[in-house]
């Protein structure tokens, strides 16, 4: 089965064409950072308008690479939620009108969903049951993944997601656009200990997460150095930024897992791309004898793979779309898109 996929949930336009879902035939993606870099992060009105100019060519170059016609299509799948509403209404539409020209399905796709499946792209052995962590700029979501379309959330960030945390801490460090990537890089060779930062938990939920402390607390520590005219230890501060992340998110992930009896764990997301994050879960899995399952870091950004891989599983469960599917900025990884239209 050939799906062309589209997602276009933030500020990335990017286009896929997958085969039986985890063969993946090409990987379109077009970045919009340098433009929102001029502002210190996404504006969704100029994300929007790029999406509309670039989501055509994107979608004709990831066939043309893919070495298919359209004709070869099988279905047309799109992300749908959660996301900037104006990003993935271009992109829904877009795809939706492909399925209506086309004659073919299509696939609604959850973004969270979507960011799970880059490890089947990754791992062509990884089958569920399994914990997955998805952590990017707008989500930090522990999830029990008990079928390839069934899935309960365990934890989730109560305030700022990760992704968010590290972004407006990168921006108070006069780091570029997007922040995750520069704040990481400014840690290599920091001291996480120089500064006290907070782990926050949440009482009588041991799978979620609080990053709004360790936000604030970064940034007044930022502020309050400045007023005294003293110099913050910028790759210190981001190492220990790093570090509390990570404290955070790997032991509710284990404990998760284990609580569940699952024997694989799978990151993915902008945030395990985070160097620090990335070997604290290997350690910890290897210390609990978890498998572990990490994708590239060219999957762990938005993509069209996911999507693709994702829109598979979704159309081998009947869950198929209509002309009349719409979006949405928030929907939990466990509702089904079609049940919302």
């Amino acid at each position: 089965m050939i799906i062309l996929a589209i997602e276009s949930s933030c500020d990335e336009t990017a286009a896929a064409v997958s085969r039986n879902g985890r063969e993946i035939l090409s990987d379109v993606v077009y970045s919009q950072a340098d433009m929102h870099a001029l502002y210190g992060g996404v504006v969704p009105e100029i994300a929007s308008r790029q999406h509309a100019e670039k989501v055509s060519l994107v979608a004709e170059e990831a066939l043309r690479q893919a070495g298919i016609g359209r004709a070869d299509i099988d279905a047309v799948a799109a992300t749908c939620a959660p996301g900037l509403i104006g990003a993935l209404l271009v992109g829904a539409n877009f795809a939706k009108a492909c399925a209506l020209a086309l004659g073919v399905p299509f696939i609604p796709v959850h973004h969270i969903r979507g960011h799970i499946a880059a490890c089947y792209v990754a791992d062509p052995a990884l089958e569920p049951p399994f914990t997955a962590l998805v952590a990017s700029g707008g989500h930090t979501v522990v999830i029990d993944v008990q079928d390839y379309t069934r899935m309960e959330v365990l934890g989730a960030s109560r305030d700022d997601a990760a992704g968010e945390a590290f972004d407006k801490i990168a921006r108070v460090l006069s780091l570029p656009y997007p922040g995750g990537a520069a704040l990481d890089r400014l840690a290599q060779g920091g001291d996480p200990g120089r500064y006290r930062l907070p782990r926050a938990g949440v009482h009588g939920a041991p799978f979620d997460f609080s990053f709004s402390g360790l936000k604030t607390a970064a940034v007044n520590l930022v502020h309050n150095t400045a007023q005294k005219g003293e110099t913050v230890d910028r790759a210190a501060l981001a190492a220990g930024v790093c570090q509390a992340v990570a404290d955070s998110i790997v032991p509710r992930v284990i404990e998760a897992a284990l609580h569940r009896g699952r024997k694989t764990v799978a990151a993915a997301g902008g945030v395990a791309a985070n160097s620090v994050l990335r070997a604290q879960l290997e350690r910890a899995c290897r210390e609990n004898g978890l498998s572990l399952c990490l994708p590239p870091l060219r999957l762990c950004g938005d993509n069209g793979s996911m999507v693709a891989a994702q829109a598979y599983y979704e159309y081998l469960a009947g869950n198929i779309g209509t002309s009349a599917q719409n979006c949405y900025a928030t929907l939990p990884a466990s509702e089904l898109l079609t049940q919302q239209v």
